[in-house]
């Protein structure tokens, strides 16, 4: 099943554009990197209430088929995102596999979700990016069931995680066009303060909320550190149009930069992040 809604969300225009882009093109890359997480989003789903699955932020799709892989005939999992390039690509994803997964392209800080129709609300890293999160988590509250588990995962700051942050601390004196990201403005870190992520959901209306750290080994291979440093992030956007004499420049600093965490044909860090839980209590 294909759906389309549109979306007002401002954060539209940069992932229809070459942010999604670029994402899809590193998909599997990022999928084989990020799968510690998908793996404990599955299992949170199966250890969860019920079997119908609302996956936020969905991407390229991997977590949504990884749930609906795991739950098969019995459940349903619906992948909700804004991203047009990366909706097609989890599409065809889900066509060669002949899932029951299927995909909705919305903003979930405004659609008009079917009241108390999912069991799980989950998040690889797609919560971060509202405009208005009371709003959002608000909107998934009514979109949930009485007693539906929500389970993100969400990064905790950009200082604990250096290794998200060194091509653009590496890039700046080459780069300085390059904006400065900004706390609690939409994006990567914005669930940066464990306090303000718990207001945020108790405002809109969730309980037992749990913030918990979460450190994760994650791999890539060598071979693609390149790839991943010059099409990712603030760095990888402003080299998709730099010229050739600066792309070079800041391809080889960038990439000396990133030395630390090579270890032979592998490139190894840790991520820090949140496990965001909460859950929807029956309403008085």
């Amino acid at each position: 099943m294909e759906v389309t809604h549109q979306t007002d969300n401002g954060q539209a225009a940069l992932w229809n554009g070459r942010s999604g882009r670029a994402w899809v093109d590193a998909q599997e890359v990022l999928d084989q990197m990020f799968k510690p997480f998908e793996d404990l989003l599955v299992e949170a789903v199966c250890a969860g209430p019920g079997h119908r699955v609302l996956d936020v932020g969905c991407g390229t799709g991997s977590t949504t088929l990884a749930v609906a892989r795991r739950l098969g005939a019995k459940g349903h999992c619906i992948g909700v995102d804004v991203s047009d390039p990366m909706l097609a690509a989890a599409r065809a994803r889900a066509k060669r596999e002949d899932t029951t997964a299927s995909f909705l392209r919305a903003d979930a800080q405004r659609h008009a979700f079917t009241p108390a129709s999912f069991d799980t609300i989950i998040s690889r890293f797609g919560v971060t990016f509202f405009d208005n999160p009371v709003q959002a988590f608000a909107n998934l509250r009514r979109a949930a069931r009485d007693g539906a588990a929500l389970r993100c995962i969400a990064w905790r700051s950009a200082a604990e995680n250096p290794f998200m942050t060194t091509a653009e601390r590496a890039a700046a004196p080459l780069l300085p066009s390059m904006p400065a990201r900004q706390p609690d403005a939409p994006g990567q870190f914005s669930f940066a303060d464990r306090h303000r992520v718990a207001s945020i959901l108790e405002e809109s209306g969730w309980a037992e909320i749990d913030v918990r750290p979460l450190d994760v080994d994650c791999t890539l291979p060598e071979n693609e550190l390149v790839g991943y440093l010059t099409w990712l992030g603030p760095v990888g956007l402003i080299l998709q149009e730099a010229d050739e004499r600066t792309r070079t420049q800041v391809i080889e600093t960038v990439r000396a930069a990133f030395d630390p965490y090579v270890h032979g044909a592998e490139v190894r860090y840790t991520a820090a992040c949140w496990m965001v839980s909460a859950r929807a209590h029956k309403k008085d």
